[in-house]
């Protein structure tokens, strides 16, 4: 029902030391995966979680210059405190995007 733009930027560091650095700024580590590509992303956190509140949601990611409608695919959180850590998106079609819209 909601279709929400994100700037992403590019993320070149990976492990556990750099995606805590990621959390420490208030960005999430993110994948998206789809079309044969994959861009290691991260996202604002804040708005990366108010958008994962509505219920088939479709994220326009503006990625490496070009903007791709996503969908959730998983989304890992702590155990404890319920943070998001990471974010797995899915490239999806515009088609499978408007349905996931009127789905929803």
């Amino acid at each position: 029902m909601a279709r929400i733009a994100l700037d992403a930027q590019p993320r070149n560091d990976f492990g556990k030391g750099a995606a805590r650095q990621l959390r420490r700024a208030g960005r999430i580590p993110a994948v998206v995966y789809g079309s044969g590509t994959t861009h290691h992303i991260s996202l604002d956190a804040h708005d990366l979680v108010q958008a994962l509140r509505k219920p088939g949601v479709v994220l326009d990611i503006a990625v490496g210059g070009a903007t791709v409608a996503t969908k959730p695919r998983d989304v890992q959180k702590d155990p404890v405190r319920n943070d998001v850590e990471h974010v797995d998106l899915i490239i999806i079609t515009e088609e499978q995007a408007q349905a996931r819209i009127a789905g929803a």
